[in-house]
């Protein structure tokens, strides 16, 4: 019988994800991006030790494809340079069987896309509308021409068009008053070991080495929705300036940098769960089905979770069962991930509050928590994110 044909809408890292677990699910995959073409610059992604797992299990060596150099401890940091909190990686690695680590995006990308045949991934394809899925969809193009499919995976972001298409009474998106910076520096000289937060009063600054040798940076400040400023480089080295090392000499390279590859974005989450993350035959996963804060590294994380866990709920590409079987794994999809994802992003949401916060006693007061909470009962507060991911049917990891 002919394989199964699904139509991903989106080739992010949850989309990627996808195709190459359905294809190893025997499925024929079309990826359609609306891009031109792949991503030569971007920022870096965090990969916790589920998302590691959910991509082993579908055969993605991510320290092979983007380099494994992982940071020496991880923690949270005050504007003086004082810690917080923090944990060793060692000690992550022992306790969740791998430490987490960050990869440069467009490398991860380009190690999914690789896996996938030549002509699976469409760019400058840009999806129109999904029509009759509740039967055997239709997805349009601009580029035409139609693509029949047996399922679609709706991975096109945070604006998701779909998602607006098929839930139009859900509220949509939340502005959660934050905008935030992004960049990626060489600064091989500065032999910096640890991946940081620094929170100060309504700012915080991320410092992240990445896989590959080079540093993934990120800060946000609390500011009203479309906050710009002429220089981005300029405005942090005016906020951020004065913070503690590495950050000023971290702020010089950025200043190196040309002002387009300093990202801004506002952030956003979705401002209430979707009713199940599934309609028909379409299928949605990461942010446009669940967006999130960023503030637990855990928004392309639950997206890699969702692209394995869809694959494998569903039948096989070219088994001869029944084409029944695809609306009943997708409900099955929607009960496997829906409570999951919405506590990561509720999580997330608070986190992100305790971080922003600028009244000087609050700001006091968490300092004071965070310095007294144990650093093993800090990190026994991961489990349920970082031991979290399971394929159904299987056990859950223990924590040492």
């Amino acid at each position: 019988m002919p394989k199964r044909h699904a139509v991903v809408v989106g080739a992010g890292i949850g989309g990627l994800t996808a195709a190459v677990a359905l294809r190893r699910r025997g499925w024929h995959v079309t990826v359609c991006e609306r891009a031109p073409e792949p991503p030569a610059t971007g920022a870096g992604i965090g990969l916790a030790p589920n998302a590691l797992r959910a991509l082993a299990a579908v055969g993605v060596d991510v320290a092979r494809a983007a380099g494994g150099r992982v940071p020496v401890t991880m923690g949270v940091r005050r504007s003086d340079g004082r810690w917080l909190t923090r944990a060793g990686t060692a000690d992550m690695a022992a306790r969740y069987g791998t430490a987490p680590i960050a990869v440069p995006r467009p490398a991860l990308a380009a190690a999914l896309a690789a896996a996938l045949p030549p002509d699976a991934l469409r760019h400058g394809t840009a999806v129109t509308a999904v029509d009759d899925a509740a039967d055997r969809p239709t997805v349009r193009t601009a580029a035409g021409p139609d693509l029949p499919a047996d399922l679609v995976v709706a991975a096109d972001g945070i604006h998701s068009p779909l998602r607006r298409a098929y839930f139009p009474d859900h509220p949509g998106l939340h502005y959660l008053g934050e905008t935030a910076w992004r960049a990626v520096v060489d600064a091989p000289d500065l032999r910096i070991p640890a991946m940081s937060e620094t929170w100060g009063r309504g700012e915080r600054f991320g410092v992240t080495p990445l896989s590959d040798g080079r540093f993934y940076l990120y800060a946000t400040t609390k500011a009203p929705a479309g906050t710009r400023s002429a220089d981005p480089r300029a405005e942090l080295r005016r906020r951020f300036g004065s913070w503690h090392d590495p950050i000023p000499a971290l702020l010089d390279r950025v200043g190196r940098l040309e002002p387009a590859d300093v990202l801004q974005n506002d952030l956003y989450d979705l401002a209430a769960p979707l009713p199940r993350l599934h309609h028909g035959r379409i299928a949605w996963l990461g942010d446009a089905a669940h967006a999130m804060a960023p503030n637990l590294g855990q928004g392309g994380c639950q997206a890699v979770e969702d692209a394995v866990i869809l694959a494998h709920l569903l039948p096989a590409g070219d088994s001869d069962e029944g084409r029944d079987g695809v609306p009943a794994a997708l409900a099955g999809y929607t009960a496997a991930r829906r409570d999951r994802t919405d506590a990561v992003r509720v999580r997330a949401r608070r986190a992100g509050r305790l971080g922003a916060l600028r009244n000087p006693l609050a700001v006091a007061a968490r300092d004071l928590v965070l310095r007294a909470t144990p650093a093993r009962l800090a990190l026994r507060g991961m489990d349920d994110l970082f031991n979290g991911f399971r394929l159904p049917g299987q056990r859950s990891p223990t924590a040492a």
